[in-house]
């Protein structure tokens, strides 16, 4: 069931939505409702810039109050409020707790009443948390500088070789000059004891101080974005496994904090989707377990993988669910169910093919054991 409003709402492309959220702005958001006239639960994700939070002094995670302004035009209130309006546009804001709902247009109420719910439908998470802090922090304000730094140290480079590629003639001695052009085949007239030569500025490796600073500036995002250029490609030599690791060590750390934080916020979603379905489908499922499935952020031998879960299978270490969960596996119970009807049905056969061969003499009893050695 929860597969199923998922992929309704197109959770996939939201998720990556609010990731770009998250990591620009510093915190995302999901909202959890229920659509009376599609008979659906439906998710969004509201923009973070006009949610508005009031949470207990001593624990960041109790919220009792959530905000959310937004901009409508006239049309659109009129078509969603049956509300007119002056005015080209108002602001309209959903003042939430357990217990009650507000709208307000501007400044007026224009509906109050119970929560329909019975719970706050918003998710407000961090990118990445600060230290006693609700709001998250972006992934932008480290990178901002060095950026600044880099592009002023490319226009420099671009400079310098634009001069250089369009040189400059320096005369010495010279009063005044006429026509001192620099093109192929001219021909300069100075006088006596004077001297003229094209002005190099890439002479004595010169050009290579620039790329020097340029390549240090460019390793320092790197390091302040967690992100090493062997994720990008493009390395000197082929790397797997723990080496593969240990090169981009900073990036899964990172992507590890951020998965920790995440992992509760898809839990609540999930518990969300769960309760609207229990009281406006009168189906109770709140009481299934979860767990969440990330995959790998580096390639994985699956063969290996495969092979390992297949001994420890074997071996009765954990059940077959538990490999199909390690695996990754989107569904163990239904993959599971699917695996057991195969598995009666090929048993059924293989007793079908033994009675024939009981019946029908040699060549059936040949067929019959081909068959299984077949299945």
């Amino acid at each position: 069931m929860v597969y199923q409003v998922l992929d309704q709402n197109n959770v996939v492309e939201l998720d990556y939505a609010t990731e770009i959220d998250a990591a620009i702005l510093g915190d995302g958001c999901y909202k959890v409702t229920w659509d009376a006239v599609e008979k659906r639960i439906r998710i969004t994700a509201p923009d973070v810039n006009g949610l508005y939070a009031w949470w207990t002094g001593d624990d960041l995670t109790r919220v009792y109050q959530v905000a959310c302004k937004y901009q409508l035009t006239q049309d659109e209130i009129l078509m969603l409020y049956k509300k007119t309006i002056s005015k080209k546009t108002a602001y309209l804001t959903e003042l939430w707790t357990i217990k009650d709902f507000v709208l307000f247009l501007d400044n007026d109420v224009i509906d109050r009443k119970p929560n329909p719910y019975g719970f706050i439908p918003f998710i407000i998470f961090p990118n990445l948390r600060q230290p006693k802090e609700f709001w998250g922090i972006s992934d932008i304000p480290p990178l901002q500088e060095p950026q600044k730094e880099l592009n002023r140290a490319l226009s420099q480079l671009s400079r310098i070789l634009e001069v250089s590629g369009n040189p400059i003639a320096v005369l010495e001695g010279v009063e005044s000059s006429e026509d001192i052009q620099v093109r192929p085949g001219a021909v300069w007239n100075i006088p006596p004891d004077t001297k003229a030569y094209l002005l190099d500025l890439l002479q004595g490796g010169g050009i290579r101080l620039h790329i020097d600073y340029i390549n240090l500036v460019y390793q320092t995002m790197h390091d302040l974005s967690e992100a090493p250029r062997a994720a990008f490609g493009g390395m000197q030599h082929e790397l797997s496994g723990v080496a593969l690791e240990v090169e981009l060590q900073s990036l899964l750390q990172k992507v590890n904090r951020k998965r920790l934080v995440r992992n509760n916020v898809y839990k609540r979603r999930n518990e969300m989707i769960l309760q609207l379905w229990a009281k406006f489908m009168r189906q109770d499922l709140t009481a299934v377990s979860q767990k969440v499935i990330w995959g790998p952020v580096l390639p994985q031998d699956r063969a290996k993988e495969a092979q390992n879960e297949q001994l420890l299978v074997q071996s009765g270490v954990h059940s077959r669910r538990t490999a199909m969960d390690n695996l990754g596996v989107r569904d163990p119970e239904l993959e599971f169910g699917k695996w057991m009807d195969e598995r009666m049905q090929i048993l059924q056969q293989n007793n079908d093919f033994k009675a024939q061969s009981t019946q029908g003499g040699s060549r059936v009893r040949n067929t019959a054991a081909d068959m299984q050695t077949v299945v």
